[in-house]
């Protein structure tokens, strides 16, 4: 109610302007008028955003697990700058990172993290992330300076409340503990209390060994493993729908969501919604605003690129490339 109220004066104030521009006959405030009539259009889609997130699980904190793919240290690395692409989005909207499982590869990259992201609407606005994540470049691993193509997987998984009953049996777990890898300093703690549990009926292995002590790290895979059964058991619920069956094809293994492409162009796409950004440097820093609403408005039908936005799409050119590249295959 507050915000439409303040969407309201925010008219308000427009209009009383215009008024008094035109009494006076006074040109000089036609560039205030668009700065205001700017301001308000940005305001009306952050609130029409905000209705696209009416799902049951949508206020929840989110879960968000990335993996390398085949391709090693390439793929390893790519999945570092997901991780830091993410987090620094998550940090430039206020939101809370908490570390669960970082595991550092050997060479560069990682092999895989698990963190949360604590913030209102969390899951809701990174929901559309989960899925294959595709990078092109010129490798600054290979001495040929050669164009390389990797793959990470991402998956994004709502933080379920205490107040909601998983099923899961003692008997159905396997509970390992081992002393946690990695580098230490802001990413882990090298200790004997770092614990992997295995949900044998499905196969799900979770594991956390950023927390102090065993029973912490024990308490935070859990909770990501109720998070995990409790997202299967809705999809298994869904299956039978044709939306569900339709996202199945596209995080499959193989089949990207979105490319990044720093070489021999620079463009981002996703290829769901058709969102193009030409500034893939600036998507890669965490500007992955314009992807989550056109996923937002893909999934109710709508389309973002026939809506006006305050930054504009890629140019005619990086539409050319984009379609050159798809031909390319890689």
């Amino acid at each position: 109610m507050g915000s439409y109220k303040t969407l309201l004066q925010q008219l308000e104030d427009s209009e009383a302007l215009v008024d008094l521009a035109q009494e006076a006959k006074d040109l000089s405030l036609a560039q205030e008028i668009g700065e205001q009539i700017s301001q308000l259009t940005l305001a009306l889609q952050k609130a029409e955003l905000k209705t696209l997130l009416s799902g049951l699980e949508d206020k929840s904190n989110a879960i968000v697990s990335i993996n390398p793919g085949a391709g090693g240290t390439e793929s390893q690395d790519w999945a570092a700058m997901l991780f830091r692409m993410y987090t620094r989005w998550a940090q430039n909207r206020g939101y809370n990172v908490k570390l669960l499982d970082y595991q550092s590869a050997e060479d560069a990259g990682i092999k895989g993290a698990t963190f949360i992201v604590e913030g209102p609407y969390a899951y809701g606005y990174l929901k559309g992330e989960t899925g294959v994540h595709r990078l092109v470049r010129i490798s600054p691993f290979d001495a040929a300076k050669r164009r390389h193509t990797s793959f990470a997987s991402v998956f994004v998984y709502p933080e379920v409340e205490e107040a909601i009953e998983v099923d899961i049996k003692e008997k159905d777990l396997k509970i390992e503990t081992y002393r946690a890898s990695g580098p230490g300093g802001q990413h882990v703690n090298v200790t004997d209390s770092a614990v992997r549990i295995t949900h044998l009926p499905t196969g799900i292995v979770v594991q956390c060994q950023n927390e102090r002590s065993q029973l912490r790290n024990r308490e935070m895979a859990m909770k990501v493993l109720k998070a995990r059964l409790f997202e299967l058991k809705k999809k298994e619920k869904e299956k039978e729908k044709e939306a569900l069956e339709k996202n199945k094809k596209e995080i499959a293994w193989g089949s990207q969501i979105r490319s990044y492409v720093l070489h021999p162009y620079r463009l981002a796409k996703d290829h769901r919604t058709g969102v193009e950004r030409g500034n893939a440097d600036g998507v890669l820093d965490g500007d992955l605003d314009p992807f989550i609403e056109g996923y937002l408005l893909w999934a109710r039908g709508e389309k973002y690129n026939t809506r006006p936005h305050h930054s504009q799409g890629a140019s005619k050119g990086g539409r050319e490339r984009g379609a050159e590249e798809k031909t390319q295959g890689r």
